[in-house]
C-alpha cells in the first residue's frame, strides 16, 4: 500500500511585533502521538489522516508544530523544527510522498520567507522527485519560492477557517492522483499589487465571496487540479506581502497562468471599494451602550490576537469604564494580574491595574476594583468547526472579577477568541451579556456572529491596525495599493 507522510509547522508572524516567537513556544506533536491528538480536530492534519482510509494509503506521521501568532520566529527554533521534521522523513521505512502543513506567513530572523525555507531545505534533503502537496492559511503571503518547491498548493477556501479538514482531505486526494493516477501538476501564481485590509477578508460578503467562488467554479474543469485565493497577511513587512491567486493545472502552465492572472485581476477590481469608516473606542462603546441588541460584539481591531497582538490592549475596556457601560465582558491577557487574584482567594476584593503592560502600543493599564469569582485552569474544549480548526485550548491560569455585573477575565496565555467555549467553560453565558469585548478582526465570527445581536469593528491603535498606512513598511515591492 502507498505511504504518505504528513506533518506541518505553522506560524504566522508579525514582524512590528518586537516579541520573537522562540522554541518554547511551539507546541508539538511528534511521530506516534500525532495521529491521536489530530485525529479529530477541523485542522488539515485531520483531512489528510482521514485521507488514508477515504483514498487507500498508510500514513506515516512525523511532526506538528504551532504557534500563537508573534514576533519572527527565532532561527535556533526554525532550525530545531525543520531538522526535527527532516530526521523523521529521514526515519521512515518508507514515503511517496509529503503532505505538508504550513501557514504561508512565517517569518524568521534570518527568512523573510520562512515556509519557502522550509520547502527549500525539504528539497535539498529529498530531491524534486518527492512530491510534496501543500495546505496553507488563506491569510498567505505567497512567494515564488513556495510555488517553485511544492508539487502542489492548497489555500482554505473560508474566512473564518472552518473548511481546513476539507483542504486537507482536498490535498490527500491530489497526492493519491499523482501517485496512482500519473497526473503532473503544474502551478501559476498571479499577484496583484496591493494590501488587502483585513477588514475586507470575510469570504462570506463581498466583495471576496464573488472571487471565492470564481476559484471554486474553476475546479470545476477537468483541467484544473485546484484554484486558490490567498488574501495575504498584512502585518508582514516583506516582498510577498498581500493577496494571491495560486492555480494547479495537469501539465497545462499556461492554463495555469491564465487562471491564476484572472483571479489576480479579479482581486485588483476591488481594490477601489476597500474603503475604511470605523468608530473609535469612544464611540464604539456609546453606541453599544445605546443599542437594544444584545449582546453587542465590539471587536478590538487594533489587538487581534490572531495576528501577532498582545492580547492586553486597554482602549476599550477604559472607555467602557469612564462611560459606566454594564454587562460587559472583556478579556485581558494579564499574568501579573492572575497572580493577584490567586493571592486575594476566591471571594477575595481586589484593586488591580490591569492590561497595557507589554508594550507602549496598546494603551495605559487601566484600574479595577472588583472580587474575584474564580479562579480556572484555563482549559476547555471546542467540538465545532471553527477558525484554527483546534480541538483543546489552554490559556493558563485564570481569573474570573466580577465588577457589578460586568466581568473582566484574566488569562496567563494569550488565547485567541475563536470559541465560546473560552467564556462557558469560566461560567459565563456570552448570550447574556450585554456587550462582549473580542480581541480579532474576522476569526472570531464563526463563534460569535451566530449569538451577536450587534457588531462594531473599532479602529483601535496596535500591532493589527485595521488600516495599513499605521505602518511603516520598508521591504515590500513597490508600487503597492494603499501605500502608493
Amino acid at each position: 500500500m502507498t505511504t504518505i507522510a504528513i506533518g506541518g509547522i505553522m506560524h504566522e508572524s508579525n514582524t512590528f511585533c518586537e516579541t520573537p516567537t522562540d522554541y518554547a513556544a511551539f507546541s508539538q506533536t511528534i511521530s506516534r502521538y500525532l495521529l491521536d491528538a489530530w485525529a479529530e480536530t477541523h485542522h488539515e492534519m485531520t483531512g489528510f489522516i482521514q485521507g488514508a482510509s477515504q483514498y487507500n494509503y498508510t500514513v506515516y506521521p512525523t511532526i506538528m508544530a504551532s504557534a500563537t501568532p508573534a514576533g519572527p520566529v527565532t532561527d535556533d527554533a526554525f532550525d530545531r523544527l525543520t531538522e526535527i521534521l527532516i530526521q523523521h522523513l529521514k526515519a521512515a521505512p518508507k514515503h511517496e510522498g509529503l503532505l505538508l502543513a504550513l501557514h504561508g506567513a512565517m517569518v524568521t530572523e534570518s527568512y523573510p520567507d520562512g515556509d519557502g525555507e522550509v520547502l527549500r531545505r525539504l528539497r535539498d534533503a529529498f530531491g524534486r522527485d518527492l512530491p510534496i502537496v501543500v495546505t496553507l492559511d488563506q491569510h498567505v503571503n505567497v512567494s515564488e519560492q513556495m510555488v517553485a518547491e511544492s508539487t502542489a498548493i492548497v489555500i482554505y477556501k473560508t474566512t473564518p477557517h472552518i473548511d481546513q479538514r476539507q483542504r486537507g482531505l482536498q490535498a490527500a486526494q491530489l497526492m493519491m492522483r499523482i501517485l496512482e493516477n500519473g497526473i503532473t501538476p503544474t502551478q501559476a501564481l498571479g499577484k496583484p499589487p496591493m494590501i488587502l485590509n483585513i477588514l475586507y477578508h470575510v469570504t462570506s460578503a463581498e466583495p471576496m465571496r464573488s472571487i471565492l467562488n470564481t476559484a471554486k467554479a474553476l475546479e470545476q474543469d477537468p483541467n484544473v487540479l485546484a484554484a486558490s485565493i490567498g488574501l495575504g497577511y498584512p502585518y508582514a513587512d516583506v516582498h510577498e506581502v498581500g493577496p494571491s491567486a495560486v492555480v494547479v493545472t495537469d501539465n497545462n502552465p499556461q492554463l495555469a497562468q491564465e487562471e491564476a492572472d484572472r483571479l489576480s485581476d479579479m482581486l485588483w477590481g476591488i481594490h477601489d471599494q476597500l474603503t475604511l469608516d470605523l468608530p473609535d473606542a469612544a464611540q464604539a462603546v456609546n453606541q453599544a451602550i445605546s443599542s437594544e441588541k444584545h449582546p453587542v460584539i465590539l471587536v478590538e481591531m487594533g489587538d487581534n490576537i490572531g495576528g501577532g497582538s498582545p492580547g492586553d490592549s486597554t482602549f476599550i475596556l477604559a472607555e467602557l469604564i469612564k462611560q459606566d457601560a454594564s454587562g460587559f465582558v472583556v478579556v485581558v491577557y494579564d499574568p501579573e494580574g492572575v497572580e493577584s487574584c490567586i493571592q486575594a482567594g476566591v471571594g477575595g476584593d481586589v484593586s488591580l491595574q490591569v492590561g497595557g503592560k507589554m508594550d507602549n502600543m496598546h494603551g495605559d493599564p487601566v484600574s479595577i476594583s472588583g472580587k474575584v469569582r474564580l479562579i480556572h485552569d484555563g482549559q476547555y474544549i471546542e467540538t465545532e468547526p471553527r477558525h484554527g480548526g483546534q480541538r483543546y485550548h489552554n490559556q493558563g491560569l485564570t481569573a474570573v472579577v466580577t465588577l457589578g455585573d460586568s466581568s473582566v477575565v484574566l488569562t496567563s496565555r494569550r488565547q485567541t477568541p475563536f470559541s465560546l467555549q473560552q467564556l462557558y467553560s469560566l461560567g459565563i453565558d456570552p448570550k447574556s451579556m450585554r456587550m462582549i469585548v473580542v480581541k480579532a478582526a474576522v476569526a472570531y465570527r464563526a463563534a460569535y456572529e451566530p449569538i451577536a445581536g450587534e457588531i462594531i469593528e473599532v479602529d483601535t491603535p496596535g500591532l493589527t491596525a485595521v488600516n495599513p498606512l499605521h505602518f511603516e513598511y520598508h521591504n515590500v515591492r513597490r508600487p503597492l495599493f494603499p501605500l502608493d
